[in-house]
């Protein structure tokens, strides 16, 4: 039996995780390590006493110093003289024993090695007394013992370091893998579920931080330095909500760009109104939304402005609803004048059928029944600013072709009472009305060279918007627009 194409793609996928789940798997073991506690030796293992030597601290002065039982001053005075020329500790060591008495003299490179010698001397046995007449030696100058020494503790720390440091190092180069492993998964499930490249950034950023932090932890955890990793991360997180309340603009907008690309309330091209400001969307970046308008102006208004916000999307339904107002005497047949205006509606090319469009009475004015067109036009293709310019002069060609008069404003002179007027020329000559201007001929074109045809110009914009520089800079955020 043949294996199916979705048994291969489940083999597939399963080969392609491998690699990220043991690194993961040892990841967590090697953090099982670190937090569970090393088992006590103390019992198993006998612990003895080091032999002091010339570079090491003294160690306690033992409880006796057997000699001979009833031993004379002269072995004593013989027994202390050795074990304090054999430590090397002491400059010129002298010792006199009288009577179980011990006068210890010489040097002693600093105060501890004195106090051993005294203390030596006093639990030595048939000691009876200690005069302790050592001088403790002052450094000279010169003496560069101290920093060579210091030096070599030093240097002895580093090597003991080194285990740790290489354990760390091997820890964070692997937390560093598994992380861009991880993220990089996360990235291209995100892409597959369509999400906004920024959501996208952030889950797979989040997802590798996370795994960076579990990596810092156990080498903090190895190293003993535990609280001062989260002392460090307390610090860090009140430094963070001192930032975020001192850079309150920059986190609004950066929040609002998230938001922003959640919802998708536009995308690249689109023609939208925000904040009374016209254009088409360019860009949107962390800080704020791009826009071209139609006078070819670069408009940049900040997310959170754009996010709180009325936002006028043209472009997500193509269909747009124009409208304008016309005046026609009252003499003449509103019904008529509907009529005409439906057809000139109706026969032009740029106007849709569906929805249809209206002729309506919208008031009578002072001399003139004022109708109200509406007619809907596809923004996509048209520009809506071309076509009521044209259903206009076409509406107002169909009028005067009908003999509808379509009457001006009327202007209302009040005169106070009991003012006589009187009209008289001058020369008393009276002269003939002039003759009325004969009306023109509107052309029935649907557009003029004026007009510069009907197309929509959101073509010509973003060919400008193509060769501008950009003025902001930063990854766009939108998603591509589809062909």
């Amino acid at each position: 039996m043949q294996p199916s194409w979705t048994d291969s793609t489940t083999r597939s996928r399963i080969g392609r995780l491998r690699w990220p789940l043991c690194a993961l798997l040892l990841l967590l073991f090697l953090t099982w390590l670190a937090v569970s506690p090393a088992p006590s030796l103390a019992q198993d293992i006998p612990v003895s006493t080091p032999t002091p030597t010339g570079d090491e601290q003294p160690v306690e002065a033992p409880d006796s110093v057997d000699v001979q039982p009833q031993a004379r001053d002269e072995e004593i005075r013989m027994r202390l003289q050795g074990i304090l020329e054999a430590t090397g500790w002491f400059v010129n060591p002298q010792v006199r024993v009288d009577e179980g008495v011990v006068f210890l003299n010489g040097g002693a490179e600093n105060a501890e090695f004195k106090t051993w010698a005294g203390d030596l001397a006093r639990r030595t046995t048939d000691v009876t007394a200690v005069v302790n007449q050592m001088e403790v030696l002052e450094p000279s100058v010169w003496d560069f013992e101290p920093v060579l020494t210091g030096l070599e503790a030093q240097g002895r720390s580093v090597l003991r370091a080194v285990p740790l440091i290489v354990f760390g190092l091997f820890v964070l180069v692997l937390s560093w893998l598994v992380a861009r492993i991880l993220a990089n998964a996360a990235r291209e499930s995100l892409r597959r579920r369509q999400w906004s490249p920024l959501l996208v950034t952030v889950g797979a950023r989040g997802v590798g931080l996370v795994i960076l932090l579990v990596g810092l932890y156990i080498i903090f955890q190895v190293a003993g330095l535990t609280s001062v990793a989260f002392t460090v991360l307390g610090t860090t997180g009140l430094l963070g909500l001192i930032l975020g309340i001192a850079f309150q603009d920059i986190t609004e907008n950066f929040l609002a760009s998230i938001f922003l690309s959640i919802q998708t309330p536009f995308e690249a091209g689109d023609l939208v109104d925000i904040d009374g400001t016209m254009g088409f969307v360019q860009r949107l970046t962390t800080r704020a939304t791009i826009l071209m308008t139609q006078d070819g102006n670069h408009v940049q208004i900040p997310n959170a402005t754009v996010y709180k916000s009325n936002i006028h999307n043209y472009t997500s339904n193509p269909n747009r609803r124009e409208d304008f107002v016309i005046g026609i005497g009252y003499s003449d047949s509103v019904a008529g004048a509907q009529e005409v205006a439906l057809q000139v509606l109706e026969d032009h090319p740029a106007v849709l059928d569906d929805p249809e469009p209206w002729v309506l009475v919208e008031s009578l004015g002072a001399a003139a029944v004022n109708l109200r067109i509406y007619f809907w036009i596809d923004g996509s293709q048209y520009s809506w600013q071309k076509v009521r310019s044209s259903v206009i002069r076409l509406v107002k060609r169909a009028y005067q072709s009908a003999g509808i008069e379509m009457p001006g404003e009327v202007r209302e002179l009040v005169l106070p009472e009991r003012i006589p007027i009187e009209l008289h020329r001058p020369d008393g000559v009276r002269r003939e009305a002039a003759p009325a201007k004969p009306s023109v001929e509107e052309p029935d074109t649907v557009s003029t060279q004026a007009e510069a045809g009907l197309h929509s110009e959101a073509e010509d914009i973003e060919e400008q918007a193509r060769r501008s520089r950009v003025p902001e800079e930063g990854e766009d955020l939108l998603r591509p627009t589809e062909d």
